[in-house]
């Protein structure tokens, strides 16, 4: 029961982190991956990258030169394949990092969209194990 509790305890703060404003990019990506914050806390805390937290939660990443962002909304659905076009705009570096969910448990970004999110990550971990 105590376990129970703690793990309870671990997805709110868990859930209370990733929904800061500085992982909204990242945020975007788990919630159209995974609905389940309990396989979505033991990923992140498990993972010690973006890819290998995208393949614990079932997809796989592949990388593409480049993605056209408005040719991708014309492909949403089963005759395009893409389940999620995520077009994410960071303020900061005032880059563009998008990234796509496919129906075929896919996950295509860019390299420098890879390794933003990869950082994003870190940057997430190190924020929660702040917090223990």
């Amino acid at each position: 029961m105590a376990n129970q509790l703690e793990t309870g305890i671990e997805t709110s703060r868990f859930d209370s982190v990733l929904s800061r404003e500085s992982f909204k990019g990242l945020k975007a990506i788990l919630d159209n991956v995974c609905s389940d914050h309990d396989a979505l806390w033991a990923g992140v805390n498990g993972a010690n990258s973006y890819e290998e937290l995208l393949k614990k939660l079932g997809y796989r990443l592949t990388l593409t030169n480049q993605i056209h962002v408005n040719d991708c909304y014309a492909r949403v659905g089963a005759t395009g394949g893409i389940k999620a076009v995520l077009p994410y705009y960071d303020i900061p570096t005032q880059s563009s990092f998008p990234t796509l969910v496919n129906l075929d448990a896919t996950v295509t970004a860019t390299p420098k969209s890879a390794g933003f999110f990869n950082q994003m990550l870190g940057a997430l971990k190190t924020q929660l194990s702040a917090q223990s």
